[in-house]
């Protein structure tokens, strides 16, 4: 008895040209599709990455962020460096301040007809000028520095400025300051010098000009007793 041989179809394989194999069987065209499939993949993901390339590219959404945090880190740093040097040279005033403060309570505790030199004979003199010092909004933080008050005679020269440097001491009070060099001709004037120190501590010294205001702010005044 002759047997009938089993039905073929042509069937078309994505990859390749025709194959024929029994209906019902994919193994012919298996391997193809996977390969089809790899390669679809490969295309399919280099164009997703092409379409968010393009994407990303046109996309402005965030450039407004950006430029906003970068002028808002600007004027921090420049609020901060503000906001420092404004500090210091209000401190510097109050430094000053406290100089003058000192040198006009010693004029003022101490008896010129018989207190004078006041470093020796106004008993006062000290309690008095520490206590002024101390009156500014810098409060305890100012205080005199090492040798102060001290106290000397002076004369002044064609600008007015008061020489010698360091002063004449008592012992060698000059009847009249014309024989002082550079000196114009008069009594020389019995002057009380006070020196103050503050510790200057920045607010912001990493982020702002603060480094370069480090250490402690030093101001004198003289104040003339006679």
């Amino acid at each position: 008895m002759r047997r009938s041989r089993p039905r073929v179809a042509h069937r078309h394989c994505p990859n390749g040209p025709w194959s024929i194999g029994p209906v019902g069987d994919a193994r012919a065209c298996r391997s193809g599709n996977m390969s089809v499939n790899s390669n679809r993949c490969k295309s399919d993901g280099r164009m997703k990455l092409i379409a968010l390339s393009k994407f990303l590219w046109k996309d402005h959404g965030g450039v407004a962020g950006i430029e906003f945090a970068l002028v808002a880190g600007a004027l921090c740093v420049l609020l901060l460096n503000g906001i420092e040097v404004a500090r210091y040279a209000y401190t510097m005033m109050q430094v000053q301040n406290a100089a003058q403060i000192g040198a006009q309570a010693a004029w003022k505790a101490c008896d010129p007809t018989k207190e004078l030199p006041a470093t020796t004979k106004c008993a006062g003199l000290s309690t008095a000028i520490t206590a002024a010092i101390k009156s500014t909004t810098l409060g305890d933080s100012v205080a005199l520095q090492a040798n102060s008050p001290s106290e000397a005679y002076y004369c002044l020269n064609s600008a007015n400025a008061l020489i010698p440097d360091g002063g004449l001491s008592f012992a060698n009070k000059p009847t009249n300051c014309n024989t002082v060099p550079g000196a114009q001709a008069g009594q020389p004037g019995d002057y009380i010098k006070v020196d103050v120190i503050y510790p200057y501590q920045p607010l912001f010294l990493d982020f702002t000009v603060g480094r370069m205001f480090g250490g402690p702010i030093t101001k004198t005044t003289f104040m003339r007793l006679l």
